[in-house]
């Protein structure tokens, strides 16, 4: 603790007397100073005490006094020490009724205790004060190190952190999701700062801020050393941090942002094994794969995944995509293989799991986004597999760059491989390409049909419709089938086409389900 007026007070060498502000004494002293001026004011920071004699001071004028009292209190000047024996023999009235009327402690200093020996207590206790901080951090720092080195996570090193500021501790990761916190309760406190944090995340690292509320005073401090943060540390306590606990604040920053630059690193090298298995499997060689997978990827490979490709115009926005899907597995603690290859990420992640939810979050986010912002070239599309196992990855990689082609070609921002499965093969002619390819095939019909010489467009879609069966489409259509068979002959002649060829009937079929009749000019 930093002296007080009440550890001067007690100090059995000075002497001290109080005569007024008995009630304020635990008042911190940062220092003190001995002036004569009569308005020593502009020369005060704050937090002394003003030692004085009243050599040119009118200590008996109660107006005098009451200005006089009232400039230093408003200046932040935390007691006044007036010496007896020099200018005055007693402390007089006029002051001590101007520091109480103030609520400025007022100390009587003998005359056998000098200025200087006042100075040099405070200076000492000072002093005192900042080498058991400095101890305190020093130890701290040894505490917080063990933990970190003891490979258990954060949450022995959050632990410590805590109770060294007596408060609590949480870690978020880069997407501002709660890593862990301690104590346990303190989880859902640190969740209420997520937004908080997402702005601290957006500022060059290093970087922090001060919020808090009703329930405590939290400090956010950013975790890494480059443009982006990797995370960030947040520490609430009931009041501000001391020196002590600023130290082990500092070291716990220090020591989370190398944890977080070595969790890189390990990154890293699971990547790079990550992409081996994922080329092994891809080749057909499930045994070989899962032996180089090891205990780090084998338990993915023992239950069903799904494979997923997110593809973009920017590698740093499939970078967010896959820090969502880290974190939200992290937290699950599910094992998830990513492969960056340039614009696009392949992912393999449990089937039904938190990874596949949160890349699946990520996507409706980006198709509910405002009319008015424009996802633009950065948007993530993907395509995702259905269940996989480890024999039929090279099937699941097809089935993702399938749904992936219709995601980008329909707009969308995630495409499932059941929804063409079990869906209308309409949909994925639904492109511009397909939609000029049958009204060029179907509009000399439509022509024939605008000058009034006969509807062959609808006796087509009929006959189609019946497969062929004269009889059934001429009854559908009301006309004879002698009538039928003229305009199916109309209709080879406009086109060029033979109706007896599968694959001129087939691609008419379609052209008449995806086109629509030309509006008159």
């Amino acid at each position: 603790m930093p002296p007080t007026l009440a550890s001067l007070v007690q100090h059995s060498a000075l002497k001290l007397t109080v005569r007024a502000g008995a009630d304020r004494l635990d008042t911190p002293v940062r220092w003190a100073h001995a002036s004569e001026l009569a308005d020593p004011v502009r020369y005060m920071e704050g937090g002394e005490l003003l030692l004085v004699t009243a050599t040119n001071l009118d200590a008996e004028s109660p107006e005098g006094m009451q200005r006089y009292v009232r400039r230093l209190a408003g200046s932040g000047v935390v007691g006044v020490g007036f010496a007896v024996g020099v200018n005055y023999d007693a402390v007089p009235k006029a002051l001590i009724d101007a520091a109480e009327e103030a609520g400025l402690p007022l100390i009587e200093v003998p005359r056998r205790t000098p200025f200087i020996a006042i100075a040099k207590a405070v200076s000492s206790e000072i002093a005192a004060d900042q080498y058991r901080a400095v101890t305190a951090g020093f130890e701290a720092q040894r505490e917080l190190t063990r933990a970190a080195l003891a490979g258990d996570g954060p949450g022995e090193l959050l632990g410590r952190l805590a109770a060294h500021v007596d408060g609590w501790a949480a870690l978020y990761d880069a997407s501002g999701a709660v890593v862990a916190a301690a104590p346990d309760w303190a989880a859902r406190r640190a969740a209420r700062l997520t937004p908080d944090v997402e702005r601290l995340r957006d500022r060059p690292a290093p970087a922090s801020v001060v919020v808090g509320g009703n329930e405590d005073r939290v400090e956010l401090q950013s975790l890494g050393t480059g443009r982006r943060a990797r995370g960030a540390l947040a520490v609430g306590t009931g009041s501000a941090l001391g020196t002590a606990e600023r130290y082990a604040v500092h070291s716990a920053v220090a020591l989370l942002t190398l944890t977080t630059a070595r969790s890189r690193s390990l990154q890293g090298a699971e990547q790079r094994l990550g992409a081996a298995v994922l080329r092994m499997l891809l080749a057909g060689q499930p045994d070989h794969a899962r032996a180089v997978a090891g205990d780090l990827y084998g338990g993915l490979l023992d239950a069903p995944f799904r494979l997923l490709i997110a593809e973009a115009s920017e590698p740093s926005t499939t970078a967010q995509l896959a820090e969502a899907m880290e974190s939200a597995a992290a937290r699950s603690g599910e094992t998830v293989l990513m492969v960056p290859e340039g614009e696009r990420l392949v992912v393999l992640a449990a089937d039904g799991g938190a990874a596949v939810a949160a890349c699946t979050g990520y996507a409706e986010t980006q198709e509910e986004r405002p009319a008015h912002e424009p996802a633009g070239d950065t948007q993530v599309v993907v395509g995702l597999s259905a269940p996989a196992g480890p024999i039929a990855v090279s099937a699941a990689y097809k089935q993702a760059e399938q749904a992936l082609s219709v995601a980008r070609r329909r707009g969308r921002a995630l495409v499932e491989h059941e929804e063409l499965a079990t869906g209308s093969v309409l949909p994925l002619l639904a492109d511009d390409a397909v939609r000029a390819f049958a009204d060029a095939m179907l509009r000399p019909l439509y022509e024939h049909d605008t000058k009034g010489r006969g509807d062959l467009v609808a006796s087509l879609r009929a006959w189609l419709s019946h497969h062929g069966q004269w009889d059934a489409a001429a009854a559908d259509l009301g006309v004879h089938r002698h009538t039928l068979r003229y305009r199916m002959r109309r209709v080879e002649e406009i086109l060029g086409r033979s109706l007896d060829d599968p694959d001129s009937r087939m691609e008419l079929w379609l052209a008449l389900k995806v086109t629509s009749p030309p509006t008159a000019s």
